[in-house]
């Protein structure tokens, strides 16, 4: 057995299993395609399951493949163990109803004792105590002897998930030696301790349940094998976790260097070095699919992987951002299994960059919560809640909080913050799908099984087409009459169906004495739903009609998606090539393009972008579309869509020569002059790192002028100006006199309040020898209450005021605590967070000066005359 680098061993793997006449696949997208059961995909079988479960035809029955794997459940361990990590490889070999066991078995050991030269008497496998057939299969064909084997229960080698296919497993486990065992006499497979490793599981999948544990056998039996790249990398280089394999450990080496500080010297430094090592590859493979960072699903996955990655980049010492830098390690290390990781590497770099740089803002957010949150405890133990927000919210680790609770005398209520955090476990667990197993569940549309519909939109807006099939509330029917609402499928179509961000055709579908107006068009699997309504005669399963587009409508369709690759490529010219598509939304309206970008534009640069695209229409410039193979697309520049998934074989969409090249298999116009014009109608956030472009052509253009032109004109009557070109510094006077007057308004209220300042003191309640006054002041806006509140810290004696000011239809509270009432133990962020309470609102600040928000106003004066309790029970009165 020779020592092996990960990336070889894939190739061997992948080569092996080529030679068995498997066909080798790429690995599909982290982002589950067509399947919301999965957040991610997490293991080697989940982009498959519509092959097992036969709802959609292989593209051959055996198939070998890696596939790229995020499993996040158990994220806290990461870094704290030496073998939990996020992101790993997964290597498979999958036969759909050909070989089986006898095969599966062979092969296995074949690569094993023959390819990689592991010796037999390390490898131990072991078989679900009932599988007869595997175990004579191992013992009797392959040799192995039996004191090598091991029967195991259901737990360990039966795989199933309720009801569905299942089957008994059989595992392979590699002897590390007695060093990794435990020393008691019955260690042995199966054993708890380290000594045997399972690095190979073969799957047989040749049962079905009926959810009641009763067994049948099924008609196409199939194999699922999985055996973890990184896991096989560690046998075959004798090291002792994932760490150390080799394009594993180069990663963590590069961040040793950054921060200076070596692995191995301390187990604090270690974890950091090893969260942040399996958290970038994560990050780099997620981002490069086309995961962007947001507060929910997967986005929220990329985004907890890099937050935690930069902290523990604090923790490691380094100041400033450097996970961008890592990422060029990774791709390194990757780009000749995933190419696409060097295709990707500016934006993947930016997207990096824009949220770390982002973080850096939260954590110092995060520590002023958690100073806000310190001066406002009532004792020397910090709430389990406040601990939970810091870390859940802004990512702060309960031992930072510690650590500066510490400095001040306090300490954190953790059995409180561990009960929130195992509930929010729970919570996950329960989301979280269990490595692919809930992939077998749900049923097929009524749709599968159908051929797929030959598709002539791209040149016909009319097709004599065959009914196949009529579905109605779900269901096959043979035909549906007047007034039925139904989904129709042809055997050939000029609609299209709603995919790659353009919407679905509407039109009509008609014979004589019938007719089906067609409302929508979506795709399943190659077949195309024609959502439609009979408005006349009866449709009926194998009658040809003609189906007739709505040719108006397409055609604005298709002058909006041209519309949106010239945006594309306006966009990387005036902005930069980080620049990719998000998202998109092409109807007969308007284009709404989501792409990658961490700023606003500045006027001048969507000005720039505008004249760039009509540019191109003015110039009237070919659109050209074909096909061709993949890589020959790569080879021209074409771009591909982020994440997606493509087949051998790709629709190119060229504008001119050079500025637009685009994989699509849209719908779109022969030639630029064809949109009209193109106009941009906003540019907005969508989410962290993402823009939105909405913009029209064509007749979208001169509706929007007509719109326009009214809304100015009425604006100006309004305004009495009779020249609408002056409307911009009539504007900017109106405002500045409003402004003005706002002012005046403020300082009249402010000098009014505070003239009433000293007959409110004289109404102020004695509690416990402090001064507690409150008042309710119309037409006072915050500046006035933080005015008053200065005035009330001015006085000699001990004070605490609460003022609440309404103005603007906006409640606000105000408290101040002076230096002798906050020597007495008062404070003014906990007093207006109380009073704030009562009527619905929230908020805080510091012991001296606090402001809140009040909900609900009719709730003020109750809870103003609640003051003196509230500093009674403050003072522990």
């Amino acid at each position: 057995m020779q020592w092996t680098g990960l990336n070889e061993l894939r190739e061997k793997f992948l080569e092996f299993f080529e030679s068995k006449e498997h066909l080798r696949l790429g690995s599909f997208s982290l982002i589950p395609q067509g399947d919301n059961s999965l957040l991610l995909i997490n293991s080697g079988m989940a982009p498959m399951k519509k092959y097992f479960t036969g709802e959609v035809t292989p593209p051959k029955n055996r198939v070998t493949t890696c596939q790229k794997c995020i499993r996040t459940g158990d994220i806290e361990n990461v870094g704290y163990t030496a073998r939990h990590g996020t992101f790993f490889e997964m290597l498979g070999n999958f036969s759909f109803g050909d070989y089986f066991k006898r095969e599966a078995i062979a092969w296995a050991w074949e690569f094993f004792t023959e390819v990689l030269e592991m010796p037999k008497d390390k490898l131990y496998p072991s078989v679900y105590m009932e599988d007869d057939e595997a175990w004579d299969i191992w013992v009797n064909e392959i040799g192995v002897d039996e004191s090598h084997m091991k029967r195991l229960g259901k737990e360990d080698n039966f795989w199933e998930h309720g009801s569905g296919p299942c089957g008994p497993c059989s595992e392979i486990y590699f002897d590390r030696g007695e060093k990794y065992g435990c020393g008691k006499p019955d260690c042995g497979v199966g054993c708890e301790c380290d000594r045997y490793v399972e690095i190979w599981n073969l799957v047989f999948s040749q049962f079905n349940n009926d959810g009641q544990g009763n067994y049948t056998d099924l008609v196409q039996k199939n194999i699922d094998t999985g055996m973890g790249l990184e896991r096989l990398a560690c046998v075959m280089q004798g090291v002792d976790n994932l760490f150390l394999v080799d394009t594993v450990q180069n990663i963590m080496k590069h961040v040793s260097k950054i921060s200076g500080v070596e692995y191995g010297g301390s187990e604090r430094n270690d974890v950091s070095l090893r969260v942040i090592t399996d958290h970038i590859r994560s990050t780099v493979f997620m981002i490069g699919d086309g995961v962007l960072p947001s507060n929910e699903g997967r986005g929220y996955v990329l985004r907890r992987l890099l937050r935690r990655a930069a902290r523990h980049g604090k923790l490691l010492g380094i100041n400033g951002p450097f996970l961008s830098e890592l990422a060029d390690t990774v791709i390194r290390e990757n780009q000749k299994a995933y190419p696409e990781l060097t295709e990707k590497r500016d934006t993947i770099k930016k997207i990096i960059s824009y949220e770390e740089d982002s973080f850096a803002k939260t954590i110092d957010q995060g520590l002023a919560l958690l100073n806000t949150f310190i001066d406002q405890a009532d004792s020397k133990v910090f709430s389990g809640e406040h601990a939970f927000t810091l870390n859940d919210t802004y990512g702060f680790p309960l031992d930072l909080t510690k650590e500066i609770l510490e400095e001040r005398g306090m300490a954190v209520d953790e059995e409180r913050f561990r009960e929130l955090m195992r509930e929010q476990k729970e919570r996950a667990r329960n989301a979280r799908k269990d490595a692919g197993a809930d992939a077998w569940k749900g049923e097929g549309s009524a749709a599968s099984g159908l051929p797929a519909t030959v598709f002539t939109g791209y040149t016909e807006l009319c097709s004599a087409a065959k009914v196949i099939a009529v579905i109605q509330n779900g269901q096959r029917v043979e035909s549906a009459g007047e007034g039925a609402e139904v989904s129709v499928v042809l055997d050939t179509t000029p609609f299209y169906g709603e995919s790659g961000g353009q919407v679905g055709d509407s039109g009509v579908l008609e014979a004589e004495g019938l007719s089906a107006d067609v409302i929508d068009t979506t795709k399943h699997e190659g077949v195309f739903l024609h959502r439609a309504v009979v408005t006349e005669g009866t449709l009926s399963v194998g009658d040809t009609v003609n189906a007739v587009l709505d040719s108006m409508r397409r055609k604005a369709i298709m002058r909006n998606h041209t519309a949106a690759h010239l945006l594309q490529a306006a966009l990387r010219r005036v902005l930069g090539t980080h620049v990719e598509q998000a998202g998109q939304l092409v109807n007969e309206k308007h284009v709404r393009f989501d792409f990658t970008h961490f700023s606003a534009l500045t006027p001048e640069e969507l000005t720039a972008v505008e004249l760039m695209v009509n540019d191109e229409i003015l110039k009237a410039v070919p659109v050209k579309m074909e096909e061709m193979p993949i890589e020959e697309a790569r080879k021209i520049g074409a771009m591909a869509l982020f994440g997606e998934k493509y087949g051998d074989v790709v629709r190119v969409v060229s504008v001119g020569d050079d500025f637009s090249k685009e994989f699509c298999g849209g719908t779109h116009m022969d030639n630029t002059a064809r949109l009209g014009l193109f106009k941009i109608v906003s540019e907005s956030s969508v989410a962290s790192g993402v823009r939105r472009i909405e913009a029209v052509t064509g007749a979208g253009v001169l509706h929007l002028l007509t719109v326009q032109t009214q809304a100015i004109q009425e604006t100006a009557q309004a305004m009495k100006v009779l020249n609408p070109a002056e409307l911009p510094v009539r504007a900017r006077q109106m405002m500045a006199e409003l402004k003005d007057k706002d002012k005046a308004i403020e300082t009249l209220n402010a000098k009014v309040a505070s003239a009433n300042l000293e007959g409110v003191f004289q109404n102020a309640q004695d509690v416990n020898g402090i001064k507690v006054i409150f008042a309710l002041l119309s037409g006072t806006g915050s500046d006035a209450l933080r005015a008053l509140c200065d005035k009330a810290k001015e006085r000699q004696e001990p004070v605490a005021a609460v003022f609440a000011g309404i103005s603007g239809g906006k409640a606000t509270l105000a408290a101040a605590c002076n230096k002798s009432a906050q020597e007495k133990g008062l404070k003014a962020g906990a007093l207006v967070k109380e009073v704030a309470q009562l009527t619905g609102g929230n908020g805080g600040g510091r012991p001296d000066f606090a402001m809140a928000g009040a909900k609900d106003q009719t709730k003020l004066d109750e809870a103003l005359a609640a003051v003196p309790e509230l500093v009674k029970k403050q003072l522990g009165a």
